[in-house]
């Protein structure tokens, strides 16, 4: 079994910066893409921003130009910069997983953190 390990949520002022990781858990495992969705009460789960094996990345209209998603070695990134109020949620990372040796990939998807972002 493989899981998606997520760190480095919490509380932090406008303005202020964050930084999210997210590690695969086995490195027998690896990403086609990876990326972080948010999720609000009573809103579905929002894409944030996902970068593929090429590296090429997707940014949701909001955090364009403030956040940078990057990878490194199994793990995923989610540098945020000059957050406001209105990017406080639950983020969750997802991975398009495939194991060694195969060829199907599956989804999987982290616990979840905390960021909370104060006026």
């Amino acid at each position: 079994q493989v899981q998606l390990l997520e760190s480095g949520g919490g509380l932090v002022q406008s303005g202020g910066s964050l930084k999210l990781s997210c590690r695969i858990s086995r490195s027998i495992f690896v990403a086609r893409t990876m990326g972080w969705y948010r999720q609000t009460p009573g809103k579905q789960r929002e894409l944030v921003a996902d970068i593929s094996v090429a590296d090429n990345t997707n940014y949701a209209d909001p955090v364009k130009g403030r956040f940078t998603i990057s990878r490194e070695n199994n793990a995923v990134i989610l540098q945020m910069n000059n957050v406001k109020p209105e990017d406080t949620g639950v983020y969750f990372c997802h991975g398009d997983l495939v194991r060694a040796g195969e060829i199907r990939s599956k989804e999987y998807w982290g616990k979840g953190t905390q960021v909370t972002v104060s006026p």
